[in-house]
């Protein structure tokens, strides 16, 4: 049941994060279009003076570079991109949703865990140090590393 809500958590999150950067997206375009216009019109200007007009025309192209560079960055949280390691269970290589720690430091997701100790046996997959599922805990701050990871990066849910 947990695992239903999950996917269909992730599913909507998704689905309002795609609608989002559609937006921010066409937003983007239309400013960096309005700046461009706008150098372009300035050193339209400018460049009526005859005096100057090669360094004038490089001050440009180094404008419009550095205006690129900043939209670039600008759409860099909708970018998709591969999933940090750190965010990501052991076992399955999926984002995590209920981290826990073992003993040994190592983290699980708590359903894939359970499962491996219930169905594999009472250790620990990684270090092989036996391990019952009384030892797990709740791996806080990891389950905020992802929350915080997926509200920057909305395209995530679909990797989940």
């Amino acid at each position: 049941m947990v695992e239903e809500i999950w996917q269909e958590l992730a599913k909507a999150k998704y689905l309002e994060w795609e609608h989002e950067s559609s937006r921010r997206t066409w937003e983007l375009k239309k400013l960096k279009e309005t700046c461009e216009s706008a150098l372009k019109e300035r050193h339209g200007r400018d460049s009526s003076q005859i005096e100057g007009f090669i360094d004038r025309s490089t001050s440009l192209v180094k404008q419009l570079d550095a205006l690129g560079r900043v939209f670039r960055k600008a759409a860099e949280d909708d970018t998709p991109t591969e999933l940090p390691d750190y965010l990501c269970c052991k076992i399955t290589l999926d984002i995590f949703r209920d981290p826990v720690i073992t003993p040994s430091g190592v983290t699980y997701e708590r359903a894939v865990i359970l499962d491996h100790l219930d169905k594999v046996g009472k250790f620990d997959p990684v270090t092989r140090e036996p391990l019952k599922p009384s030892q797990l805990v709740p791996n806080l701050a990891l389950k905020e590393a992802v929350h915080a990871f997926l509200d920057k990066h909305g395209w995530a849910y679909r990797m989940g």
